[in-house]
């Protein structure tokens, strides 16, 4: 049975790496984008993305735009299968997998 993953499981990184998973392999959004979606504070958001980060499971890239800073974020391929077991291991919770009567 997967295990869930502690990182991921707290609602507002279960809610960011659900909208980063559900973009193509190579496919990223916009910081603000992100926060305004999930209607998370910069700050707010910010914090998660450092945690989901540091774990290697999301890749941010700065970069400038019209003299405007901009965050690129996409999901890793290690965060996309660590994702794919966090949501699989809750099927199996909700399922009632493991549970011996």
């Amino acid at each position: 049975m997967p295990e869930l993953d502690n990182i991921i499981h707290q609602p507002a990184r279960l809610r960011i790496m659900a909208a980063l998973v559900a973009l193509s392999p190579e496919g990223e959004i916009d910081f603000s984008t992100l926060g305004r979606l999930l209607k998370l504070t910069d700050g707010n958001l910010g914090a998660h993305l450092m945690t989901l980060e540091e774990a290697g499971y999301i890749k941010a890239e700065k970069l400038f735009i019209n003299r405007k800073p901009r965050t690129k974020l996409r999901a890793t391929h290690r965060g996309r299968a660590r994702f794919q077991d966090h949501v699989e291991a809750l099927r199996e919770i909700i399922q009632g997998g493991g549970v011996e009567e």
